[in-house]
């Protein structure tokens, strides 16, 4: 399981601080889990994490890798606002079978289960997490999620984690401005892949540059594509890919 760490958002200002920001409707808190990201003011991914409610405060549960930069980037924005950044304290626990008492449904798709903040050790049910992901197209910090891609390219509108009636927010005008005026040339795809291949392995079609092959299972894969070139049969490494 990825490592997390989970921040507390505290002060009277948190709701509104958060709104400006982040990528999602945070007034939507009081109905469970939020997916959200913060971009660039060109639009482009910096961190994607979940907020959840913790009574007057927000938890905002992120990959470890990038709890560092976010704190400084939420520090750097908040300037004045009454805000207070700390971390919880809190672990994760996620499964994908019966619920605990106090867990919350993970709002990018039905079948990555659940999450819970609480002071036990985190834990999971052994769910093969890259199975589902593959299966569904979900990305994953770090790996589908890279800095300078676009979120709707990597499909944040299916995942919930985008809305397009909140208002202004950091980069909204470039995500804007991709949603209702132009069509999407990139992006994420399932693939059928045959043959075996580290993820991050080139993909190549008559010799031109189509994309890259990322988390693979069961014989198929996430892979970010040019689409006019994404035909027939590709190469990545030793293996062919071809769109599912």
């Amino acid at each position: 399981m990825t490592a997390r760490r989970i921040l507390r958002l505290s002060g009277a200002d948190t709701i509104t601080f958060l709104q400006g920001l982040v990528t999602n409707d945070v007034d939507k808190l009081d109905q469970g889990l939020v997916y959200a990201a913060i971009l660039t003011p060109q639009g482009k991914y910096l961190a994607d994490f979940f907020l959840a409610r913790d009574g007057d405060n927000v938890l905002l549960d992120a990959a470890e890798d990038l709890a560092d930069g976010l704190v400084k980037r939420l520090s750097m924005y908040k300037l004045r606002a009454d805000v207070q950044i700390a971390d919880s304290g809190l672990n994760l626990q996620r499964g994908t079978g019966e619920a605990p008492d106090g867990a919350l449904p993970d709002p990018r798709h039905v079948a990555m289960g659940w999450r819970m903040y609480s002071d036990t050790p985190s834990t999971d049910d052994g769910t093969d997490w890259d199975a589902i992901r593959v299966e569904y197209c979900i990305p994953e910090t770090g790996i589908e999620l890279t800095p300078d891609s676009y979120i709707l390219e990597s499909g944040f509108e299916m995942l919930h984690g985008v809305d397009f009636k909140k208002g202004c927010y950091v980069g909204q005008e470039v995500t804007a401005r991709m949603k209702h005026k132009t069509e999407l040339r990139k992006g994420l795809r399932q693939v059928v892949v045959e043959g075996d291949t580290p993820a991050g392995t080139e993909i190549v079609a008559d010799g031109k540059a189509v994309g890259t092959l990322f988390t693979q299972s069961g014989g198929k894969g996430i892979a970010y594509l040019r689409f006019d070139r994404a035909k027939g049969d590709m190469e990545a490494g030793g293996a062919t890919v071809r769109l599912d």
